[in-house]
């Protein structure tokens, strides 16, 4: 990390005893206020006067203390900050922050001392307590019951929620797995669907401006949180996960050392540009370890989501892996059962086979015993230290470069660290590592740098189960560039170019989007290695320009910018990779979109435009972008666009 120097006229603390405390946004448009009322610790926040955020409660209760009654402030200072980092697996390559940090000291009843830490940017505001250990008992260790963080938004606000499972429910007990279906623009009043509340990422519209409430820096010392039901007098709080929750093994509490920070509670705030292109889940987490070595990003082909379970079978992986070879892709994933289906000697020999073609194996895990009932194989291999150092050991003689672990049983703070021990565990055996069947990722692309993506997301596999899917598809994926996908990379699992969802491509139910749409949504999709879900037909049905573009295909980006769009009816990005921009757009709505687009980065330029005709039928021809940057395109109903 490089700091950034400060000038010393901004570098003094404000230091005082007082009741009330303020911290505002370095441009000083976001204003956020802590303060004390009968005896609970509340904030509130506004943006240009709007408020954004009504009162708020502050606090948690430990085993050993209150710390959201009775308490009083003590004592607060407010100072700024500012740095720069760089990444390579996320939407920006460099990322330069400037916000100015509040910390409060509370007492509680007792005379026990707790500390809020905020820190505010320009369109993020961020929380987390810390722990300190009681100063007559010394008590190292501690119990987190529950927290009273809340969210309470101003009334009309309208919500993009997915409801969090019930535990233990579902195919083979395998949920929750944040699988569950995003509703759009619904009142904050309606229940959620199971009663349980929300995952994160949230999003929500209050009048002009938005706001996607988040967590990050969750890792093996606490828990994954989401937010409860709403109540018209708390609004949303924080939630622990249920105690059904892995088979019921494990607490929904966390257990910690003391002292120590929770982790941060994030609220992106102002316009939807703010919202696509928040970095705060990586401002605020460090790396927890240095890779073994530079982990490289690519496509990968996936026989499963289409062929299924039957395709498990050496012939059939290396038509995939031909067809990694021949569009230049970098990885081939090798899904369930490969261990009885194939067989640990033949998986050797199928890894000669694709190195000998430029391609490089990825393997599929189930992730544990006890936590779910899914019988898919290899299991017992990711649960305990020792099954993995050997598996692992195993996976790196043979050259395979990644694993894909599904299956995870909620988030409890042994599933967390589950989720850490793979991946430190599979950087020392040079291994990438996809989840699916899991949670939300918290700041985890900055934190491990051997993660990829996780799934998190009712994804594409579904196209293939249901025909309902494929109507949704629009609607997902221009919804997700503003909650799922704006926080964390998101393995959506395939870019699908078969009409049908059939392995002859010719039966079964189709798919609803264009050629277009899906080539746009390799852009639209951010992960560092994406899922391009070809099918060796392809080759031969597909026209040269489609297949080409996917040779071509990016997936690290140096920049991304929001340029049009509303949450689930229309999207339009501009990414960057090196000095290339790609601008791509989505329509989910059943009526042609004609935009006008505002892209300086491409002003007076001709570029490659991929479009649709008015009968759904890809197009490449040339647009030309006028002096001002910008340029008049039209998406058709369930299509795309794409200027390169």
């Amino acid at each position: 990390m490089k700091k950034l120097l400060i000038p010393l006229f901004l570098a003094v603390a404000a230091i005082g005893n007082a009741q009330e405390a303020t911290v505002k946004s370095p441009d000083g448009k976001l204003t956020v206020n802590v303060a004390t009322d009968n005896s609970k610790a509340y904030y509130t926040v506004t943006l240009d006067g709007q408020t954004m955020l009504e009162r708020s409660q502050l606090g948690f209760t430990a085993n050993y203390g209150d710390f959201a009654n009775g308490l009083t402030m003590e004592k607060w200072d407010v100072k700024p900050e500012a740095f720069e980092y760089d990444m390579t697996r996320t939407k920006t390559s460099h990322v330069s922050v400037s916000r100015n940090c509040l910390t409060a000291t509370f007492r509680n009843a007792k005379g026990l001392q707790m500390m809020v830490e905020f820190k505010v940017s320009n369109s993020d505001v961020a929380f987390r307590y810390h722990v300190l250990p009681d100063d007559t008992n010394h008590p190292l260790s501690a119990v987190i019951l529950s927290e009273a963080s809340a969210f309470r938004f101003p009334d009309g606000t309208t919500t993009f929620l997915s409801p969090q499972s019930g535990p233990m429910v579902g195919w083979e007990h395998t949920k929750p797995s944040y699988e569950e279906e995003y509703r759009a623009d619904r009142p904050m009043t309606e229940p959620s669907a199971q009663g349980q509340g929300y995952i994160f990422p949230a999003l929500f519209h209050i009048g002009n401006a938005w706001a996607l409430v988040s967590e990050t820096g969750v890792n093996g010392s606490y828990v994954g949180s989401h937010l409860s039901d709403y109540k018209p007098a708390t609004g949303y709080t924080i939630a622990f996960p249920q105690a059904g929750e892995n088979n019921g093994n494990g607490t929904p509490t966390a257990g910690v050392a003391l002292p120590c920070t929770t982790p941060w509670r994030t609220i992106t705030l102002g316009s939807l540009a703010n919202i696509v292109e928040t970095t705060v889940s990586y401002d605020l987490v460090e790396p927890l370890y240095e890779p073994s070595q530079q982990y490289r990003p690519g496509r990968y082909t996936w026989s499963w989501l289409l062929w299924q379970d039957e395709s498990i079978n050496y012939a059939d992986q290396v038509q995939f892996i031909d067809l990694a070879s021949a569009m230049g892709f970098e990885y081939c994933l090798v899904d369930n059962w490969w261990d009885q289906r194939i067989g640990r000697e033949k998986i050797e020999e199928l890894s000669r086979y694709a190195q000998s073609k430029g391609v490089s194996l990825m393997m599929w895990y189930n992730s544990n015993g006890y936590e779910n009932d899914a019988p898919q194989t290899p299991r017992q291999r990711m649960s305990t230290t020792a099954a993995r150092d050997k598996e692992m050991a195993w996976l790196q003689r043979i050259g395979v470069k990644g694993i894909k672990v599904d299956f995870f049983g909620g988030d409890k703070q042994q599933t967390m660290q589950l989720y850490e021990d793979i991946l430190y565990d599979a950087n020392r055996y040079g291994l990438q590592v996809i989840f699916h069947g899991c949670t939300v990722p918290r700041g985890w692309e900055r934190m491990y740098p051997n993660f990829v993506a996780s799934e998190a997301v009712l994804a594409s596999e579904n196209l293939f189960f249901g025909e309902g899917a494929t109507f949704r598809e629009g609607f997902d994926l221009t919804l997700h560039p503003f909650c799922r996908n704006a926080t964390a990379t998101m393995d959506w699992g395939g870019i699908v170019m078969n009409r049908y969802m059939s392995r002859d491509n010719a039966s079964r139910h189709t798919r609803k989007t264009t050629d277009i749409f899906e080539l746009a949504s390799g852009i639209i999709m951010q992960t560092s290695i994406q899922c391009v879900a070809l099918q060796p037909n392809n080759l031969s049905e597909l026209p040269t320009f489609e297949l080409d573009f996917l040779r071509q295909l990016p997936t690290t980006w140096e920049e991304t910018r929001f340029i049009d769009g509303y949450p689930g009816k229309f999207v339009v990005l501009a990414r960057r990779h090196g000095d290339q921009w790609y601008v791509a757009g989505l329509n989910a709505e059943p009526t042609a979109k004609k935009l006008s687009l505002q892209l300086p980065m491409l002003a007076g330029q001709t570029v490659s435009y991929y479009c649709d005709s008015r009968k759904g039928e890809p197009q490449l021809t040339t647009l030309k972008v006028d002096k001002k940057g910008t340029a008049k395109i039209e998406i058709q109903p369930n299509g795309g666009i794409i200027l390169k």
